[in-house]
This record gives C-alpha cells, sequence and structure tokens, in this order.
C-alpha cells in the first residue's frame, strides 16, 4: 500500500459535516492528541515501569496516521507530496545522514 492509497481509503472515514476549516483544525487537533497518547505509553514504560504496549502504540501510531491524511486533505496535499518534502528537507539538512554535531550547529529554520 502506497501513502496515497492510504490516505484514499481512510479518508472514506472523514466526517462529511466538516467544512476543510474544520477538517483542518480537527487533523492538527488529533496529531496532537494521538501524539500524547502514544508518549502516554512510553512513558508508562520507561518511568512507571510498565512493559511497552507495542500493540497499544501501533493502533496510536495508526491515529496519527489518520490525522496526518486528514490534515494533508484539508490542505489538498497528498502524502505522498508530504513525504517527499520531508525526506528532501532531510536530504539537506543531513546529506551523509544523520550527525549530530550538525544537528547542534545547524542554522535555525522553520520547522524540526
Amino acid at each position: 500500500m502506497t501513502a496515497n492509497e492510504y490516505q484514499r481509503e481512510a479518508m472514506r472515514t472523514l466526517n462529511p459535516e466538516l467544512d476543510r476549516h474544520d477538517v483542518l483544525i480537527n487533523g492538527v487537533m488529533g496529531l496532537c492528541g494521538e501524539a500524547g497518547e502514544a508518549i502516554n505509553i512510553v512513558k508508562k514504560h520507561l518511568a512507571q515501569g510498565h512493559p511497552l504496549d507495542r500493540e497499544a502504540l501501533i493502533r496510536e501510531l495508526g491515529d496519527v496516521a489518520w490525522y496526518l491524511a486528514e490534515t494533508a486533505t484539508a490542505l489538498d496535499l497528498d502524502l505522498d507530496t508530504v513525504l517527499t518534502q520531508n525526506l528532501a528537507k532531510l536530504r539537506a539538512r543531513y546529506p551523509e545522514g544523520f550527525s549530530a554535531k550538525k544537528s547542534m550547529h545547524r542554522e535555525s529554520s522553520a520547522g524540526a
């Protein structure tokens, strides 16, 4: 399955009553909420001694993917475009792969 195929299939479950503005808001709020749920699973593992609940984490990552697709859809973007642009940014930032030194001494730019 490609990212665009996922996006098309996942967006079949998009609330049709939302306008584009509300889809965007729901998407970015959902990303934050699901990322919070994912970190809570890891927090319980690292700070509270729980075994890592991989299945729950997989479900939360899937929810993050859904909200990413929703946000991209609200912006009339396909996921392949989002992912390709992200890889181009990473290649420009770290042409030989990640470097802690380059990470600490890179110029500030929009985004992470």
